[in-house]
């Protein structure tokens, strides 16, 4: 069975250890990073089965119906919400999901991120390279405030690690977050604006859907410290499009450190953020390490597996198999 992986721009599929549960058959991983739609038609037309990588190409109807021999989608990961579902379904093509998340990738990296931009170790290292000294000075995390947007799984872990380096943990979100929050011993915030005016560092890590999207506003970002850091390893849209751009080119917050765009993967590092000096920003790679990637493409390699062996499981659109 013909088996295509698109959007492999990192060229590390093919060294997973469970890329040798497709070994009977025939795999071809493409790397072209975000190319045009016939290209993505080109690459795919003889696949039986499509395995992507995360969210990084949208099945939309126009190019589902564009695969006449695609019969199944093994998506990486739990989220197929980039999956046209209804036309898959009418196309007689199964989508599988994965089960299995990973939140200690997302936060140990957005540990990496605050350490990083308050210690300026990017810059430390390139001054050094060239013989030359910062002529600035760090900013430490104990006795600061530490701002968590959203305590779901992700969001308690970097509330913790804060917590160890002795930061005051101050917490917003839905009434089930406050609650969680103060059973933690961590302090609830008055409201939203009052989380962006107190935090030092501020991590978001609020789920995006319909009703948050957009849920951070300029008023929000103009409210922040000159000196504080905002931290987004969650999703851009969870901000106003264009807000912290402008926020950062005003002076609050100081500082911004990212992992996710509305547009991605950026290309020929033509991104706004990346002409600012008071932004980190690292290319959606919070998981790509090997065993995040072990845990998504293993699950979904099985699922691709059972579904040519005649034994589909955990597919999200089972109305297709009626």
């Amino acid at each position: 069975m013909i088996i295509a992986v698109p959007d492999d721009y990192h060229g590390v599929v093919a060294t997973l250890d469970c890329f040798a549960t497709l070994q009977d058959h025939d795999v071809r991983v493409y790397r072209d990073a975000a190319p045009p739609f016939e290209v993505t038609v080109r690459n795919l037309q003889d696949a039986e089965i499509v395995v992507p990588i995360r969210e990084r190409t949208a099945f939309t109807r126009e190019l589902i119906e564009a695969l006449p021999k695609l019969r199944m989608i093994s998506q990486t990961g739990r989220s197929a919400h980039h999956v046209d579902l209804d036309a898959c379904t009418a196309c007689g093509i199964a989508v599988a999901a994965g089960t299995h998340a990973s939140p200690y990738t997302v936060a140990e990296h957005t540990w990496t991120l605050i350490l990083a931009a308050l210690r300026h170790i990017p810059e430390e290292t390139a001054l050094m390279k060239r013989g030359a000294w910062r002529h600035s000075l760090s900013l430490g995390l104990h006795g600061r405030t530490l701002g968590i947007f959203g305590l779901g799984t992700i969001g308690s872990l970097v509330a913790a690690t804060g917590a160890t380096f002795g930061m005051r943990v101050l917490v917003w979100g839905r009434e089930a977050t406050r609650e969680a929050a103060r059973k933690l011993g961590y302090s609830v915030a008055h409201d939203q604006g009052a989380l962006f005016a107190q935090s030092d560092v501020l991590s978001l890590h609020v789920r995006l859907t319909r009703d948050t999207r957009g849920i951070v506003g300029p008023e929000d970002l103009a409210a922040m410290k000159t000196d504080s850091l905002l931290v987004n390893t969650a999703r851009a849209e969870l901000i106003r499009s264009g807000a912290l751009v402008a926020a950062l080119e005003r002076g609050r917050p100081g500082y911004a450190a990212v992992d996710v765009y509305e547009d991605e993967p950026v290309l020929h590092g033509d991104h706004p953020l990346l002409r600012l000096p008071n932004a980190l920003c690292t290319p959606h790679s919070a998981w790509l390490e090997k065993p995040t990637y072990e845990l998504y493409f293993g699950e979904a390699f099985e699922n691709a597996a059972a579904w040519a062996a005649g034994r589909p499981v955990k597919l999200v659109n089972s109305g297709v198999l009626r």
